[in-house]
């Protein structure tokens, strides 16, 4: 049996619906990982000031109670005098 109307077969305007559906489905995949690897970035940023901020705050501390910053190799000390 065939089909004398072509009902099966997609029209042009079904192919450019189905082109758009596939172009918006790749946008929204390069931005979620685009958003991904910016919740990285800023985890990464967040991580870092926090801990220069307690390194710094462990420094004023150390002035704060007469001492002064010894360094070590990958540590800071704090030589009460």
């Amino acid at each position: 049996m065939t089909d004398s109307n072509n009902l099966n077969k997609p029209s042009g305007s079904d192919k450019d619906q189905l082109a758009r559906q596939q172009l918006a489905s790749q946008q929204v995949t390069v931005k979620a990982w685009s958003q991904k690897i910016l919740v990285v970035l800023l985890c990464i940023a967040s991580f870092y000031g926090g801990w220069k901020s307690h390194e710094s705050s462990m420094v004023n501390q150390c002035f704060a109670s007469g001492g002064q910053i010894v360094e070590g190799d990958k540590t800071i000390l704090c030589k009460l005098s």
